[in-house]
């Protein structure tokens, strides 16, 4: 699907055919569809189909006058197995056109797309493109707190009770921070090289846009990285817990073993056909069993005063 818009000042506009300063908005394109904006505005078809494979790592590409932004960008899908995952979003700065391109409807898009971000146009190409970054930071700060909070729900779920399903959310949990961790690193070194490239001019009036920009990735990795830590700890400390709890069965059960061993062995020796002491006698049953129960009582007594 191919969408064109164009703002100048405060209408956002939907645009049938291609103006100066107009954003191409291409999701899920399919090859006529590529080959098309390529020929078009001249842009080599793999600047067009890279953001489309889902494992692309996020980079800087030029190849002529023509820039390639390849960014990673979150999203959130309530019923897959990682619910927070990343995606490639390509942003081609070419000629007098800014254009995205995306795999899968992109949240930030969608939100410029709808009119849900104000103070931003299209003509002015370099500060499209910083609020595209800064958007992506914000809804990577947003989705980890999200992350944060249903991390604290589950441990306080744990603390009553020990499930296994809880624990598996656990872990899925934490594969969605290795994945944000993995891609914001991946963002802000590709930021970082971006005020390099002659080919992409920074205003003066742009210029605190950018380091915002360049705060927000840096903050967001700083927090990827402490959630991962702090639930690389908790899902440590739970592995404790249920390694102690099953440490704690064991020895009971080897306790209650012990003391039944002895009763035991007494009351099968008095099973054997031979000739045992009291064997005759009216009272040779509870003499039997009282011995038994002396003598388990004794070791009961060893064993507790040997902290056993």
């Amino acid at each position: 699907m191919i969408q064109m818009f164009h703002k100048a000042s405060y209408n956002l506009r939907e645009i049938a055919e291609l103006e100066p300063g107009c954003w191409i908005n291409i999701t899920t394109p399919t090859p006529a569809e590529v080959e098309d904006i390529s020929r078009r505005l001249n842009i080599p078809q793999s600047m067009l189909t890279d953001p489309l494979d889902k494992d692309e790592r996020a980079r800087i590409e030029i190849e002529d006058d023509t820039l390639l932004i390849l960014l990673r960008v979150p999203y959130f899908t309530s019923d897959a197995d990682v619910p927070f995952n990343t995606a490639p979003l390509g942003i081609i700065y070419s000629g007098d056109f800014v254009i995205t391109v995306a795999s899968r409807h992109a949240n930030i898009m969608n939100d410029f797309a709808n009119g849900l971000v104000r103070n931003f146009i299209t003509v002015n190409r370099e500060r499209f493109i910083f609020q595209i970054l800064n958007r992506a930071a914000l809804l990577y700060l947003n989705y980890l707190k999200e992350i944060n909070i249903r991390t604290e729900n589950i441990e306080r779920e744990l603390q009553t009770a020990v499930s296994n399903h809880k624990l598996i959310n656990l872990q899925l949990l934490g594969k969605s921070l290795v994945y944000f961790t993995t891609s914001l690193k991946a963002n802000e070194i590709m930021i970082g090289r971006l005020s390099t490239i002659k080919q992409f001019k920074v205003a003066e009036d742009d210029e605190e846009l950018f380091a915002d920009v360049i705060v927000e990735y840096r903050q967001a990795l700083e927090m990827a990285t402490v959630y991962n830590n702090i639930l690389n700890g908790t899902m440590d400390a739970f592995a404790s817990i249920i390694s102690n709890n099953l440490n704690v069965v064991m020895r009971t059960l080897t306790y209650i073993s012990v003391l039944l061993m002895v009763p035991t062995l007494i009351t099968s020796i008095y099973g054997m056909n031979v000739r045992l002491p009291f064997a005759e006698s009216e009272y040779g049953f509870p003499i039997v069993m009282g011995g038994a129960i002396v003598v388990s009582v004794i070791v009961w007594l060893y064993m507790w005063r040997k902290k056993l």
